[in-house]
């Protein structure tokens, strides 16, 4: 029986503001409800946004443990390093694992609830 990935939950206290990110970064389409948002994006499972008032982000990497982390591929990363700072990531290290003759590695960032994430050159 092949098992396959329906769908990737995250936690947030800010409901709106976090699925506003994943939804710009992702460039999907959200379904909400009082509860969880439901973003809908080429290529992915669905990512959905869910309600936890009491969420505190990790963190990492000077801290709590990141808990888990997703890496998305990109064909250009300092474009997606710019959706990605222009939707409201932040950059955790002030220095990326980029190779500057390549352009290959990748760069790490927190969404607005401190959910960690990687871009990473496809």
């Amino acid at each position: 029986m092949p098992i396959t990935l329906a769908s990737v939950i995250i936690d947030a206290a800010d409901l709106e503001t976090e699925s506003a990110f994943w939804c710009r970064l992702l460039d999907g389409s959200i379904t909400r409800t009082p509860t969880h948002h439901f973003i809908q994006a080429p290529g992915l499972p669905v990512v959905v946004i869910q309600s936890a008032p009491g969420h505190l982000a990790p963190n990492w990497p000077d801290g709590t443990s990141q808990q888990l982390h997703l890496d998305f591929g990109v064909e250009d990363l300092a474009t997606a390093d710019r959706t990605a700072i222009d939707a409201g990531a932040t950059r955790l290290r002030p220095t990326d694992e980029v190779t500057p003759e390549t352009g290959a590695g990748s760069r790490v960032y927190a969404s607005p609830a401190g959910h960690p994430f990687c871009l990473r050159a496809a």
